[in-house]
């Protein structure tokens, strides 16, 4: 049971309490603004003249009779098939995280089990790669795509993807795998597991929580990325990202910017809706790759 010492609020921690309040406000205002202005007409929620017309919808209520409206959402999903941009969206994360996991694991568990001094080297080797900026590597691509005429396509983004990923899953995972004890793999083959049948049915199952926090990371790399996805996806082949920045327009072609705000909150729910669901996971994930990561 808890003293009073204990519940009373003190200086401290009211302080601490402003400030974690502060963050939630600065952290979710954004989106929370985004969400909705979403409902809102352009002239209300990029009003000059008063930006209290994003919040009583002015504009919304004389345009359509109504303080809400669902013009952006239809207009980005039926007029402008979006719903077709978060399909590649899909397709191209799904398989990137496959990839990068399978990958990633079998190598992270070889270097990790390796006694060698390449296995080092190795990993210095994946580092340097990944800190090269995403527009190098990009560029190092372009040539053959363009002729081998398969430049444009979902396959040809996500072989690059996986190829910027890879040694960050390689990392993350190698650092998994230095966790548990190698008695855990000498014991499975003296009950007369092979080396991958030990991997597959003991390893992996104990160091589950590891993958899904790479897992995640991975997800993210290629659910956010712009660079690689605008320079290599024709525009039938666009993901959401790079879709969403073809709402905004440009100096030379007006925009459809409500079309953005609508498409950026459909981009952005899905990904709150992942983090809660997987939190245990991720945390227990953390927590483990912290001890020697």
């Amino acid at each position: 049971m808890a003293t009073a010492s204990e519940t009373r609020m003190t200086p401290a921690k009211a302080v601490s309490f402003s400030l974690v309040g502060l963050w939630l406000f600065i952290a979710a205002f954004p989106f929370l603004w985004t969400f909705w202005g979403s409902f809102k007409v352009q002239a209300d929620f990029f009003s000059k003249a008063d930006w209290t017309n994003a919040l009583w919808g002015t504009q919304t209520i004389a345009e359509t009779g109504s303080a809400f409206t669902g013009q952006g959402y239809f207009g980005a999903w039926v007029i402008e098939a979006f719903w077709q941009n978060v399909i590649n969206s899909g397709i191209v994360v799904v398989f990137t995280v496959i990839i990068s996991l399978t990958f990633g694991t079998l190598g992270g568990y070889a270097l990790a089990r390796s006694g060698f001094r390449y296995a080092f080297w190795l990993l210095i080797a994946a580092l340097v790669f990944r800190a090269m900026p995403h527009i190098t590597l990009v560029s190092g691509y372009l040539l053959p795509f363009f002729e081998w005429n398969i430049w444009g396509h979902l396959p040809t983004t996500i072989i690059v993807l996986v190829a910027i990923n890879q040694p960050f899953t390689l990392w993350m995972l190698h650092s998994f795998f230095l966790n548990i004890p190698k008695d855990m793999d000498e014991s499975a083959m003296v009950d007369g597991c092979t080396r991958f049948q030990a991997f597959r049915h003991v390893i992996v199952p104990v160091m589950w929580p590891g993958v899904i926090t790479t897992g995640l990371f991975s997800f993210l790399l290629a659910y956010n990325d712009f660079t690689v996805t605008a320079m290599l996806l024709s525009a039938e082949n666009e993901t959401m990202i790079p879709a969403i920045n073809s709402f905004l327009g440009t100096t030379q072609v007006e925009g459809k910017v409500m079309y953005a705000v609508a498409a950026v909150v459909s981009a952005t729910a899905p990904l709150f809706v992942l983090i809660l669901f997987f939190q245990r996971q991720i945390v227990s994930g953390l927590t483990a790759g912290a001890v020697k990561g």
